[in-house]
């Protein structure tokens, strides 16, 4: 494991590992540096030998990744995490992660982020990001792998400004010292996150209508006027939030109509680092 300079190992905020434990961590991997804490976390579901549910923290990111590619930046000491759980205990079904399971993420990850700072009004971009006056503070992605393991991938900006960020980020993203002049606790975040997480993926199992009444007040985009790049097709329309299934709902010209995949963002105007 590489060794981190002074300088990181002094911002990086230690981590309370019995606070997690009792949070419902069955393990916890703590590095100071990695590549990505999903293809860490890949490593440890494919474990025979795993306790689950497991979490991987790294204090840095060398090779941090959002969807489709896009690359991910985070100021050094703040977030990123991926959390494995077993999906069969939870009542996720054998199948490659739907658009419900990462905005069940969002939704947790968002309510968890209310708790510690109810002054900060997050609110969801469907279907993987976390923003703030319309600046990202957080991303998400989800994953499965063949031991029946999902894996949560979260990075949420608790540490830095975005000051700090390559120039082509620094109007789109925001830090929770920039809204509120101080750092968030990783430990806090992670032990609140993971409680709220299991509740809300079990209601889904048992109420399938769970999922799109917990979104409602945390919808950033309902009532806007949205284009929605699926593949090379573009579709415009007002935005009515998310079916059962988490598919965006779009009033189009042609109809009211649901998308299970695409992207708000142009093609192409992703960040790679």
């Amino acid at each position: 494991m590489p060794t981190p300079s002074p300088q990181l190992a002094s911002h990086a905020e230690p981590l309370d590992a019995a606070a997690l434990a009792a949070a419902g961590y069955a393990a916890v991997v703590h590095l100071q540096e990695a590549d990505s804490t999903m293809v860490e976390a890949r490593r440890l579901a494919a474990d025979p030998a795993r306790r689950l549910p497991a979490v991987v923290i790294a204090d840095r990111q060398t090779s941090g990744r959002g969807r489709r590619g896009a690359g991910w930046w985070q100021a050094d000491g703040s977030l990123a995490a991926s959390v494995v759980v077993d999906g069969q205990a939870v009542g996720l079904p054998a199948t490659s992660p739907r658009p419900a399971w990462s905005l069940a993420c969002g939704v947790a990850l968002a309510e968890t982020i209310r708790v510690h700072e109810p002054a900060i009004d997050v609110r969801i971009k469907w279907p993987n990001d976390l923003e703030v006056a319309g600046r990202k503070l957080a991303g998400i992605i989800v994953e499965s792998d063949s031991g029946g393991g999902t894996i949560f991938g979260i990075g949420v900006n608790t540490a830095g400004s975005a000051q700090a960020a390559p120039a082509g980020l620094r109007d789109r993203i925001i830090t929770l010292p920039d809204l509120v002049g101080r750092p968030l606790s990783r430990t806090h975040l992670l032990a609140g996150f993971l409680p709220r997480l299991r509740q809300l993926l079990r209601a889904m199992d048992a109420d399938p209508g769970t999922l799109a009444a917990r979104y409602v007040p945390l919808c950033g985009l309902a009532g806007r006027t949205l284009l929605l790049h699926v593949g090379a097709e573009q579709h415009a329309g007002i935005c009515r939030g998310i079916a059962a299934d988490g598919s965006l709902v779009i009033d189009t010209p042609a109809g009211r109509r649901s998308f299970a995949s695409g992207s708000l963002t142009p093609p192409g105007s992703e960040w790679h680092s």
